[in-house]
């Protein structure tokens, strides 16, 4: 009985370890962490019964990446999942440990991997290519808001994806004709003083993509909402909350897609083997609600394309 119980204490002993680094709040990545989980599931691997997870939470700040992902390399994980800049903060705090980023933007262009195809040393997953999408975007506003003229953009310059979107934003603002105003945003304090200058300055809000606008995507959504500000957000839960449209890659697949990757690591293939992969499903959703309050009509082309009509 003793030498079962002690072979059973080394089998648990020996249990590989998976790493998160989320760079938002867990609350926010809840959905996102349910998908990774059940997919993980599906390929074997049980949480607490044969691989144990190991959770850090960055809260939306950028600065704790490092902290964080020194924590999980010092833990000595089996494989490190995250997204974002905090991919960057890991790879530097490790070349050994595998790295499957969930979410990046323009892996290449940041150094992440030396091609797609190919990723090269210690990091792949899945490139969300979201500056790609800011002409997309900027499109379906303009269809949506006729009268649309003057585009704000709220970003994070100090985060390298946000601030490659911004550029992109404002690229394909300016081939459409409008005026673009950027609104600069550093932490959670600067969000509400950011949107009161935009009351009465623009006709339509592009909120670009990072941790700090992921952590308070409520916030921005109902700010901008009793603002009377059309907005396009960062993420999918900002038009529940009230913003007016979202389109970009559905991120919990993407999530449910890196735990394919996790079970490619810990069955021992290297990630350098491993291509990284594009996204398969796009989410267009409209909040006709918030629509109807902004005196807006909803092109009928729209809501049939649509994945999800909020009424």
């Amino acid at each position: 009985m003793a030498h079962s119980r002690a072979a059973r204490a080394q089998q648990q002993a020996k249990q590989p370890i998976i790493g998160v680094l989320g760079v938002a709040t867990a609350q926010a990545w809840k959905p996102l962490i349910t998908a990774f989980v059940q997919r993980l599931s599906d390929r074997g691997w049980v949480e607490g019964r044969n691989v144990n997870i190991e959770y850090r939470w960055a809260e939306g700040n950028s600065e704790r990446f490092p902290e964080l992902a020194d924590n999980l390399v010092r833990l000595n994980v089996d494989v490190i999942v995250t997204a974002g800049g905090a991919v960057v903060a890991a790879k530097q705090a490790t070349t050994a440990i595998p790295i499957i980023f969930a979410v990046a933007s323009d892996p290449v262009g940041i150094g992440l991997v030396a091609s797609l195809a190919h990723p090269g040393g210690n990091v792949t997953g899945l490139s969300v290519q979201a500056p790609d999408l800011a002409g997309k975007r900027v499109e379906l506003l303009r269809d949506l808001i006729p009268n649309l003229r003057r585009l704000a953009i709220l970003a994070n310059p100090g985060y390298a994806a946000a601030a490659h979107e911004m550029s992109e934003v404002q690229s394909a603002a300016g081939a459409l004709g409008l005026e673009t105003k950027l609104f600069e945003i550093h932490g959670s304090t600067d969000i509400s003083a950011a949107i009161e200058a935009l009351k009465g300055n623009t006709d339509a809000l592009y909120v670009c993509i990072d941790p700090l606008t992921d952590t308070n995507q409520i916030v921005i959504a109902k700010s901008t909402t009793d603002a009377r500000i059309p907005t396009m957000p960062g993420f999918r839960d900002g038009v529940r909350a009230g913003s007016l449209i979202f389109y970009g890659p559905n991120i919990a697949d993407l999530f449910r897609r890196a735990a394919d990757f996790v079970d490619k690591v810990l069955r021992g293939t290297k990630p350098a083997d491993v291509p990284v992969e594009q996204p398969t499903k796009y989410d267009l959703v409209i909040n006709t609600k918030t629509a109807k309050a902004l005196g807006l009509t909803v092109p009928q082309a729209l809501l049939v394309a649509a994945d999800e009509v909020i009424e």
